[in-house]
């Protein structure tokens, strides 16, 4: 008896392996499958706007790396005691505007520097819904908590999101033309804009990605919505908002995305990383024991030995801990 449905995962000829570096960018959902490649030690660089969700902010961000944009005083404006940029996350607003200004600019380099090595760049899309402000009409990537008069909220059109994705894509490509792109659409109800509003949101990215996954090359998809939406499709699998995926949903999407997207050797490699990440979460509840010393033994002769035979690994901080330095 079958109690799931069935998802066939498209998967890349050539597969995405330790050597590669990665780019994430997009919504809250983007940081689930980044935060499990960095504890897997892969090579990565997530979100630098801070979580973006809609395809007109993620568009703009990488253009701005691609032109490696420059932010002046004059591009930041002050809410509620704080400098904020309208095309970052408030990870990077600060009281004091030099600080702020030298944070995003920061991110902003490493960022276009990190986009023109990148093998493989992952875009999760969050919603088709745009703010724009009034005065300007200027599409914003956070609002702030400004007041809600001073922006039009904008429910993107399908032909509004392939038109600024291609642009985007075009211009990805061109600077970096060793670039592969995995496209996908976050499980994350946005329930503040209603169920039937998040339904025509997310309708519309779904079309809107499969399109351009048709038309160019180097571009998958990841199914990580179909994953939690139809394929575990129960209430258990979300956090107590009914909104958010919890742990258990979200680990399951992170391994379908190793068993699909990760080469065979790096998975062996992850799997091995995988125990060492585990010893080193691991309480003792008598740290002054033989067996305790024993155990700390024993996983920095396996960290040293992996070390030595996968030099793309760093392991320093695995290395003092159990050495007991």
């Amino acid at each position: 008896m079958k109690f799931m449905l069935d998802l066939a995962i498209d998967t890349p000829a050539q597969k995405i392996n330790y050597n590669d570096p990665i780019m994430l960018i997009g919504s809250c959902f983007t940081e689930h499958i980044g935060d499990g490649l960095n504890r897997l030690k892969f090579n990565i660089l997530q979100n630098p706007n801070g979580i973006l969700f809609d395809p007109e902010s993620v568009s703009a961000s990488l253009i701005s790396y691609i032109k490696n944009k420059v932010y002046k005083i004059e591009d930041l404006i002050c809410v509620n005691e704080l400098w904020h940029s309208w095309n970052h996350h408030s990870v990077f607003s600060h009281t004091n505007i030099e600080t702020c200004l030298h944070q995003i600019n920061r991110s902003m380099a490493h960022a276009a520097d990190y986009l023109g090595k990148a093998r493989w760049l992952i875009i999760t899309l969050g919603s088709s819904f745009s703010y724009q402000l009034r005065q300007s009409g200027k599409a914003v990537a956070n609002c702030h908590r400004a007041p809600a008069q001073w922006f039009n909220k904008h429910l993107l059109s399908v032909e509004e999101i392939q038109a600024k994705l291609d642009n985007c894509i075009h211009q990805l490509f061109h600077f970096n033309p060793s670039l592969n792109i995995v496209l996908t659409i976050s499980p994350v109800r946005h329930i503040r804009d209603g169920v039937t509003e998040n339904n025509r949101s997310k309708a519309r990215l779904i079309e809107s990605v499969h399109n351009l996954c048709a038309k160019f090359g180097h571009i998958y998809y990841f199914p990580a919505y179909e994953i939690v939406i139809d394929v575990l499709r129960d209430y258990r699998f979300f956090d107590v908002d009914m909104v958010h995926p919890n742990y258990q949903c979200t680990q399951y999407v992170f391994q379908e995305f190793l068993k699909n997207f990760i080469d065979e050797d790096s998975q062996r490699v992850a799997a091995e990383v995988t125990q060492i990440v585990a010893a080193m979460n691991h309480t003792p509840s008598n740290p002054e024991t033989e067996a305790h010393k024993k155990f700390l033994k024993t996983f920095h002769h396996k960290v040293a030995r992996l070390s030595e035979k996968y030099n793309f690994l760093e392991f320093k901080r695995e290395l003092e801990y159990f050495g007991g330095t």
